[in-house]
């Protein structure tokens, strides 16, 4: 089936289906509009969706999507900046109270980081992915010289997570988040789900580390 029929089918089935079984909540969020409480910055990934790994209901998450999962640093140059503006919507307008950067593992964003592929691409070969991936080259260069050191350093794990934490200290940067940040009106958060173990990591902010979500069940 040709990939825009199947979303017409997957429309159908939507409407057939959990449309009107949360009818009442899709009413209330077209008059009432959205008022999320958490702000997820994600991958473009197919494989991960995070209104699926955490399960929740539409309207409860303000979801931007790029490549890698990355927040660039606050720059007030006058250029047209598209995560930007969904960070400063989401945190001024929305006001919303959480902000998670959400990693995964098998990134090809980061894999093509650790391979330089589009380090010198010229235009309309990659540039725009190089450019944008040059938002970690600095943490990229080191993990490979440890890697280069210690063959038992796994470096696209390592670059995934430091890529969270970059992305969470480029949050800071943003003037607007730092100060209710520091008033105690949002927080961040980082984490990090594996696309073949279904397990989620979330950074603990006093060790630093991340540590597997327990189940309730397991």
């Amino acid at each position: 089936m040709p990939a825009f029929n199947a979303l017409v089918e997957g429309y159908r089935r939507f409407r057939a289906g959990s449309y009107i079984d949360q009818r009442q909540r899709f009413d209330a969020l077209a008059f009432a509009g959205q008022a999320p409480k958490v702000m997820v910055v994600a991958c473009a990934d197919s494989r991960v969706d995070p209104t699926r790994i955490f399960d929740s209901a539409p309207g409860e998450m303000f979801v931007m999507r790029n490549v890698a999962n990355l927040v660039p640093p606050y720059e007030a140059d006058g250029a047209t900046h598209g995560s930007s503006a969904a960070v400063e919507y989401a945190v001024t307008q929305l006001e919303v109270e959480q902000i998670v950067v959400l990693g995964h593992a098998r990134c090809g964003g980061i894999a093509a980081s650790l391979s330089g592929q589009f380090d010198t691409a010229a235009e309309g070969h990659g540039a725009f992915i190089g450019r944008w991936m040059a938002n970690i080259t600095p943490a990229r260069d080191q993990i490979r010289s440890v890697a280069a050191l210690s063959p038992d350093v796994d470096a696209q794990e390592a670059l995934e997570l430091a890529a969270i934490r970059l992305s969470l200290v480029n949050l800071r940067s943003f003037p607007f988040v730092a100060a209710r940040e520091d008033a105690g009106r949002l927080k961040l958060r980082g984490a990090h789900f594996d696309i073949a173990d279904g397990i989620l990591r979330v950074l603990d902010p006093d060790t630093q580390r991340f540590a597997p979500v327990t189940l309730d069940w397991a």
